[in-house]
């Protein structure tokens, strides 16, 4: 009883940490951690790529959107991608206005020419 107990809490407890999170050595970032905290925590990036995207102002009022203008407002979007190398897989990091809104996984990693 006791060893089923453990495994349905390790097991519902790995469900809450994959939604969109990576683990950099022992550390762990999520939605919402900063561009400097992933920074700090995880290194520099393998590769950054840098867009914007034209949104217009939104404001919410009982729970339904209401725009507050028609002007469209740029807001920097960025993509970090770790290469973990070839025993793992890569991750790529999607940035909006400088937060950490998603977290893919990609094919394995390689190994780079400045690793030599």
């Amino acid at each position: 009883m006791t060893a089923l107990l453990a495994t349905t809490i390790t097991a519902l407890w790995a469900q809450g940490a994959a939604a969109d999170s990576f683990r950099c050595g022992t550390r762990l970032v999520s939605d919402g951690d900063s561009i400097d905290k992933v920074a700090a925590l995880c290194g520099p990036p393998t590769d950054i790529q840098r867009r914007e995207i034209l949104q217009r102002p939104v404001r919410w009022y009982r729970g339904r959107p209401y725009y507050t203008s028609y002007e469209l407002v740029p807001i920097p979007i960025e993509y970090w991608t770790y290469n973990l190398g070839p025993n793992k897989l890569m991750r790529r990091l999607k940035f909006e206005d400088g937060l950490l809104v998603d977290v893919e996984t990609l094919s394995h990693g390689y190994y780079s020419e400045l690793d030599d």
